[in-house]
């Protein structure tokens, strides 16, 4: 539609809506972006919409059928206070969310009232009409009202590699890519300014209906699949123990009513209800102690994507080094001359590469790098733009883009137009045919053809200083004939100048953090635009090994599919890499089954960090476009605090395991227990009421102090060498068959003392304590001194003290008060069980190998026999 029409289908105006309008359709719109808020009442419907729900409601309706009305009504209630914890769990988690959102949140300059201000993206509304400027990140689809020189990167979106030229009149187009009239959310101006009316916000646009189809299609991430595997094994279990209860009491002739009500009591309470709140439990504690440290996560479930990373791609410059790249040398292709002793010679080069860099704003920071090295280097070194250049003006430029690797400026001087070029050695070399003879001799200052000789020396030259870790720039010029425009092609028949060297320090701590990282089996993968000599120089001073690795973009270009994805597992740096290329590499890692975490700071970057399974923004250099694509938003840039992040990841998947243990083995060990002594004497110890009372003392508090528990400093190591294959595949199942085996224990040898001491009502009793006692100390063990651990323990220990020796509702819960000798014989069994269990722990673990029929969740999919898809779990986004 023309631009006219479409405001008047909007409602809107060229100078947008007012305020009080915008407040109303914001009102209306249920399609935000953002997180939604969940109430609390249908938070609690969610938790109950779980596979172990419908379990546990026909157990409960099969124990009032057999006449067991107040344990049926208990079965209801417990499962309704696990639910009730798990919604309040949930509303915390989306309130931290919202949190975490509005930190990291796009802003927009939007017409409101008559006047432009600066929004949150999340708060536009259709009718909403926007202003943006170069390397801003679009915040909504948009219809263009007005450009100028507009061109919009949109390779996150469709794919397209070169920026896309927009301009505001009616097209009819099927393919997003041909709607030039039109911007999307998450694409970035690459230049121009735009005005454009907001047609589609959150859900509603092209970005938000790719995510809501990816997430329907995603499969489950591998703490869901393990949970699933767990919930499959729990149900068969407690149907067994049912039975065997059964069998036992009718081979001892005890009545079939009771028979069956002590059966189907046992396999209802024996359910672990606490499963589905752990998790998520877990990662939002680590996302709040990752938000502490500067490291903003978008998603919970990014957490246990870290966890399983196994490959790090990073940039170089801010992560590896200082971040702080300055003039280190001048040279004329023979010699280089430090930065504060320049001859005339050399002060012409930098003079002409600074003209051949972006005029700097006061208002804005330079957008690379390395100009705002050149521009500082030379303001020390006191050289202007006039430098060799006497009046000269500039009148136009072709700004610098990794597919041309220069920047080209055109400027009037004195002696007519000129043409100044700094960019890459090897792009630059190549457009000249000529050379201008350094200081020192008869001939300088004067001009010869560049014959292969010189450029091959001139090569040379370049490496030697990149190999000292410098980023080196070719600087080159031209006389530009009268009305000559300046174009890509116009960049050729240059004269070669000299070269600019830029150093940039490497961090002390860069080393020792790389070093951690390959201890952890993660692999590390240099990424950077650099020459590489540079890139190789500064590997080498990071790595123990000296011989790394080396390949460029180019050569990535002419390998095949399979012949990347052989190459890359043997990387360790890939130099003048662009962004197209890091896309390449994140797809042929996931591609091979690796895990790939990716950084970068640049609008370039972000559709290799929106595909990789983690993406991490660097968020004090990082463009809006990187962090509107990042998963993780690291605030201080540093490769010590994305190890960080893994470490949470791993310790996520370390803290799982716990706690899973404390529920899955519990119950085990209670289920054991019933059924061995049930074998013996017909009948099942412990009532349905007592082991709902276990679950709700051991798994509730306990599981959760667990689970949401910080990391232990000194563990560090450790926890680097976590992960899925350790936690929750041989790890897990030693664990659970530790605590299920020590739970037995316990129990079985408080219940046969008190046999022999006393009536059968208080050896149940004493049984009972000795079950939660003993799971407590074991939980207790895990968690060390951590503070939530000990108050969960304690209160745990004290409400069952509580129960057993209260009048009414000790008899409520089939308890009789117990006394000294009673309390003695089952502290004893407790202290006696956990000292063999701990003993015994490192035998387990040797002995017990990993459980046939899961894999690990980055293997999965090859061994199910499914195709490879990368995400594992993860939801996938547009470009993927």
């Amino acid at each position: 539609m023309p631009a006219a029409r479409v405001l008047e289908r909007l409602g809107s105006t060229d100078e947008g809506l007012s305020r009080e309008e915008a407040e109303q359709r914001a009102g209306r719109d249920t399609t935000s972006g953002q997180p939604a808020r969940i109430g609390l009442p249908a938070a609690f419907i969610e938790e109950l919409a779980n596979p172990l729900t419908p379990v546990l409601a026909a157990g409960a309706a099969l124990s009032a059928a057999v006449g067991s009305r107040t344990d049926a009504a208990l079965v209801a209630g417990i499962t309704g206070a696990s639910a009730l914890v798990g919604a309040v769990q949930r509303v915390r988690t989306d309130k931290a969310l919202e949190e975490l959102f509005a930190r990291s949140a796009i802003g927009a300059r939007v017409r409101r009232g008559g006047a432009e201000r600066l929004v949150a993206a999340g708060d536009l509304v259709v009718g909403d009409v926007v202003v943006l400027r170069s390397q801003e990140v679009v915040p909504a689809d948009c219809r263009l009202l007005r450009g100028e020189g507009l061109e919009v990167d949109e390779s996150s979106l469709t794919g397209e590699s070169l920026p896309v030229a927009k301009d505001p009149a009616p097209v009819v187009a099927a393919q997003i890519a041909d709607r030039r009239s039109m911007l999307y959310e998450g694409t970035t101006v690459s230049a121009g300014t735009a005005v454009a009316v907001v047609v589609a916000t959150g859900s509603a646009t092209e970005v938000g209906r790719s995510l809501a189809t990816a997430r329907q299609k995603a499969p489950d991430t591998g703490v869901e699949s393990r949970l699933h595997a767990l919930t499959k094994t729990s149900l068969p279990l407690a149907l067994g123990s049912a039975a065997a209860v059964a069998g036992s009491g009718l081979l001892h002739g005890r009545p079939l009513a009771d028979t069956l009500a002590s059966a189907v009591n046992l396999a209802v309470a024996s359910v672990p209800e606490g499963l589905p709140l752990l998790v998520n439990a877990a990662q939002l504690a680590a996302a709040r102690r990752l938000a502490d440290h500067g490291a903003l996560v978008r998603n919970p479930r990014t957490i246990e994507a870290l966890g399983r990373a196994d490959v790090l791609c990073f940039d170089k410059t801010g992560t590896l080094t200082e971040g702080d790249l300055q003039l280190a040398a001048v040279s004329d292709g023979r010699r280089e001359l430090p930065a504060d002793r320049l001859d005339a010679a050399r002060k012409q080069i930098l003079g002409a590469a600074l003209r051949a860099t972006p005029p700097a704003r006061a208002s804005e920071p330079m957008e690379h790098q390395t100009d705002r090295a050149v521009v500082a280097g030379a303001r020390r070194a006191k050289v202007a733009v006039r430098q060799g250049a006497p009046q000269w003006r500039r009148t136009d430029a072709l700004p610098f883009e990794p597919s041309r690797a220069y920047h080209a400026t055109a400027g009037r001087t004195s002696r007519g137009m000129l043409l100044s070029v700094k960019g890459a050695p090897e792009n630059v070399l190549e457009r000249c045919t000529r050379l201008r003879e350094g200081s020192g001799g008869k001939d300088a200052g004067k001009e010869k053809e560049l014959d292969a000789a010189a450029r091959e020396r001139l090569t040379g030259a370049a490496e030697e200083l990149a190999g000292a870790g410098r980023r080196v720039l070719a600087v080159a010029e031209r006389p530009l004939e009268t009305g000559e425009d300046l174009t890509d092609e116009a960049v050729a028949g240059l004269t070669f100048l000299g070269f600019v060297a830029l150093a940039d320090p490497v961090r002390s701590s860069a080393a020792p953090a790389t070093a951690r990282l390959r201890a952890a089996g993660v692999q590390t993968v240099m990424l950077t635009g650099d020459h590489p000599a540079t890139a190789d120089a500064i590997a080498a001073t990071v790595s123990e090994d000296p011989d790394q690795k080396v390949c460029t973009g180019a050569e990535i270009d002419e390998l095949s599919d399979e012949e990347l994805d052989e190459l890359l597992p043997t990387l360790d740096v890939i130099a003048r890499c662009s962004p197209h290329h890091k896309v390449r590499i994140v797809q042929a890692y996931q591609r091979i089954g690796r895990v790939v975490a990716m950084t970068g700071d640049g609008a370039n970057d972000a559709p290799a960090i929106r595909l990789a399974d983690v993406g991490i923004a660097l968020g004090r250099r990082g463009t809006p476009a990187a962090t509107a694509a990042a998963d993780l938003v690291v605030g201080d840039d540093r490769l010590e605090t994305i190890i960080a992040a893994l470490l949470e990841g791993r310790a996520m998947w370390g803290s799982v395991r716990d706690a899973l243990a404390i529920l899955v083995g519990g119950n085990l060990g209670e289920v054991a227990f019933s059924v061995l002594a049930a074998a013996l004497t017909g009948s099942s110890p412990l009532n349905a009421r007592q082991i709902m009372l276990v679950n709700l003392l051991t798994d509730l508090a306990p599981a959760l102090a667990i689970a949401v528990r910080e990391p232990a400093t000194e563990a560090g190591e450790r926890l680097l060498s976590e992960g899925p294959d350790r936690s929750l595949g041989a790890g897990l199942s030693q664990e659970v068959l530790l605590r299920g085996a020590t739970t037995t224990l316990g129990a079985g040898l408080a219940w046969g003392a008190a046999r022999l001491t006393g009536r059968g009502r208080r050896a149940g009793t004493v049984a009972l304590a000795s079950v939660v006692g003993t799971q407590l100390a074991q939980t207790l063990l895990t968690g060390g001194l951590d503070r939530n651990v000990l108050t969960a323990g304690i209160g745990s220990a004290a409400a069952l003290v509580g129960v057993i020796q209260t009048p009414g509702v000790s008899q409520f819960f089939g308890c009789t008060p117990l006394g000294p000798v009673a309390w003695g014989i089952t502290l004893g069994s407790i202290t006696t069980a956990t000292l063999l269990g701990a003993a015994a722990g490192p035998v387990v673990r040797r002995l017990v190998p990993e459980p046939e029929g899961w894999a690990p969740p980055e293997r999965a999919g090859e061994t199910a026999g499914e195709p490879d898809g990368g995400k594992d779990g993860t939801p996938q986004r547009p470009g993927e």
